[in-house]
């Protein structure tokens, strides 16, 4: 039971009573609304301790209060003490056998011990008897949650759609039914139905920004903009549609009009790192350099941890072929966030450009160590350790490298130049032979990184031969 406005004051004053009457031990008596009251308030504040306290109060005063009850049972079940819960529910269904709540605890029950088909197969015999117009979509609810957990994402966006049948305004709901088309990758279905739900909902600032989202999805922006104008229609206060207009209309190349976009919803709401690096990049694609560059800086300022901000920064001063202050960037993102792939690899780019070649090499072990094993990490590793002469842990590389990529030619090749260069002629020529049979037009790899090697007069025998 929530607090109705019109008691609120009344609300107030069982909170303040219980709560005087808790510092000073004196019992005081309330009546069963004021406790179910006063349950529902510490419930929604996480405040665990005190709902119990007036639980257990609560059923001194009133033994046999059903929802009170209830409450105990649902904070039993929260503490994971499921056997206690369950042995008085058991009880309270043998006196209250047609009460959706008692199903709803149960189900609640099923689903914590992971039992969610018994728990849909509890709600669906609610939904049986039950007559209350508020309680059924909830139910629904309950049961597309359950889908959820079972990953059936179909019978979940079914059952989503029949809680919006009984409550179109239940906005959690809709939220859920467009998670479920999009995890199907059912975009065409998706603007289907909230193009139906907007018939009969058409001021829904909600559905027309979902139905913008989707639009955009399917990359048809000029519907996106329609869709995203009506939810600010709906209502001009709502930031998330001014932010998603400013997406679409970076997508149109309209720079100006983004920005805008962005700075109305910086006004409607405290500026966000997102709206700002936004705003930045329509700079830079407007060459307004100075700008750009102090947008990024305010987008970090505003959030540290967004790594899209200081890659934003690192990569602008790269373009500008600045990469002494790129590499600054990128090594005080590295002191916040010592474990980003992406700054490593960035660090390892700007240091191997600055011919800093022991820092690069370092740069890519740790984007290697960090999960990144795109080809192209593990052939620039390998570029640079070649470089500075450390062959056998480029060697070592690169057969890492070959259980990502088994037959890559380019990875191939340079496992032969460095064998020959560690003198294991045997793997040299091996390898050399692979290469040729998968890919004869990368020889050239031999003659840029190993070219003593390449104008051999065997090796050369080897390529005239193949």
């Amino acid at each position: 039971m929530e607090f109705s406005p019109n008691d609120e004051n009344n609300n107030n004053y069982s909170l303040d009573k219980f709560e005087s009457m808790l510092k000073t031990n004196n019992v005081l008596f309330f009546d069963s609304n004021e406790f179910e009251n006063i349950i529902h308030h510490y419930l929604d504040n996480g405040k665990i301790a005190l709902a119990k306290k007036a639980v257990k109060l609560g059923l001194q005063q009133h033994p046999t209060s059903v929802n009170l009850k209830l409450f105990q049972i649902e904070i039993l079940s929260f503490e994971n003490k499921l056997d206690q819960a369950e042995e008085l529910l058991d009880a309270l269904y043998e006196l209250e056998s047609l009460n959706e709540e008692v199903y709803i605890q149960k189900a609640n029950i099923l689903s914590k011990r992971d039992e969610h088909q018994k728990a849909i197969h509890v709600l669906q015999s609610a939904l049986d008897f039950s007559t209350d117009v508020e309680i059924i979509p909830d139910i629904y609810s309950l049961i597309g949650m359950e889908y959820l957990f079972m990953d059936n994402f179909v019978d979940a966006k079914t059952s989503f759609i029949k809680c919006l049948e009984h409550d179109a305004q239940d906005y959690s709901a809709l939220y859920n039914v467009v998670y479920c088309f999009d995890f199907l990758n059912q975009n065409i279905e998706a603007i289907d139905f909230l193009n139906m739900y907007l018939d009969s909902n058409p001021y829904c600032e909600v559905a027309w920004h979902q139905l913008g989202k989707q639009y955009f999805s399917i990359k048809d922006y000029n519907k996106a903009l329609a869709a995203f104008d009506f939810a600010i229609i709906s209502d001009d206060t709502f930031v998330g549609a001014y932010v998603e207009k400013g997406k679409v209309l970076e997508k149109l190349k309209l720079y100006n009009e983004a920005i805008e976009q962005y700075i109305l919803s910086m006004q409607l709401d405290d500026p966000t790192s997102f709206a700002l690096l936004r705003i930045g990049k329509c700079y830079e694609k407007l060459e307004n350099k100075e700008l750009a560059i102090k947008h990024y800086y305010k987008t970090v300022h505003e959030d540290p941890l967004l790594d899209k901000g200081w890659i934003a920064i690192t990569n602008f001063y790269c373009k500008q072929g600045n990469y002494q202050k790129a590499l600054y960037y990128i090594n005080k993102a590295l002191n916040i966030d010592s474990e980003n792939v992406v700054y490593w690899k960035l660090y390892a780019q700007i240091n191997k450009r600055l011919n800093f070649l022991e820092e690069a090499a370092s740069g890519y072990k740790k984007t290697l160590q960090y999960g990144n094993y795109e080809l192209d990490t593990w052939i620039s590793c390998a570029d640079v350790l070649i470089a500075i002469g450390e062959y056998r842990d480029a060697i070592f590389n690169l057969n890492q490298a070959q259980e990502f990529y088994p037959e890559n030619a380019e990875i191939t090749y340079r496992l032969a130049g460095l064998y020959f260069k560690v003198n294991d002629a045997e793997k040299g020529y091996f390898h050399l032979k692979n290469a040729f049979d998968l890919d004869q037009e990368y020889t050239f790899i031999l003659d840029e990184l190993f070219p003593k090697i390449a104008n051999r007069k065997s090796i050369q025998n080897i390529i005239k031969t193949d």
